[in-house]
């Protein structure tokens, strides 16, 4: 049994969820956001005590598996709508940086030409200096898509540790080769 979709959503003040059919949408401060669910998970709000309530059809594997699924990207949207979500990446790197250009995202990361990424919608872009890019949304899965293709440009990589990160990422260091003469 899922333990996971056994727990209700709460729903804090200020936020409006409605269910239409297999589409459920969350209303808040942050945004609006929406969600199709599968035809076997059926979605209940409990408008007196202020809580989103997710059921299954029946006992199989998947059912349980999207039942569970399910009450997180919920509760993933409404937090994402009251609080929302907070990606921060650093560039370590001699001459490497990132500027902001409108709707894009230029990385300069050590190839010939930079790398020009244009922010999706629903995405807020801040640099507060050239090394650290700071995203911030209501959907938890964009703003993880964009920063993992952001870091995918250039990977930090475990000798000099060059390269995109997030924040709190901790590289492992290997150590270099070292040079033996082969006098004996």
């Amino acid at each position: 049994m899922s333990r996971i979709g056994k727990r209700p959503v709460d729903i804090p003040g200020g936020v409006k969820v409605a269910v239409a059919g297999q589409t459920v949408s969350v209303q808040g401060p942050n945004g609006n956001l929406s969600q199709e669910v599968h035809r076997a998970i059926k979605v209940k709000v409990d408008g007196g005590a202020n809580k989103i309530v997710v059921e299954r059809s029946s006992d199989t594997k998947q059912d349980k598996a999207l039942h569970g699924l399910t009450r997180a990207l919920i509760a993933n949207m409404v937090v994402g709508v009251t609080a929302g979500y907070e990606k921060k990446l650093d560039i370590i790197g001699v001459g490497y940086n990132a500027k902001l250009q409108g709707k894009e995202l230029r990385l300069q990361v050590g190839f010939a030409n930079p790398v020009i990424m244009p922010i999706p919608e629903g995405i807020k872009a801040d640099l507060p200096n050239p090394t650290n890019i700071v995203l911030k949304s209501a959907d938890k899965q964009l703003i993880g898509q964009f920063a993992a293709e952001i870091r995918r440009v250039r990977p930090p990589e475990p000798y000099n540790s060059k390269g995109i990160k997030y924040t709190d990422e901790v590289v492992r260091r290997k150590a270099g080769k070292t040079f033996v003469s082969g006098e004996s």
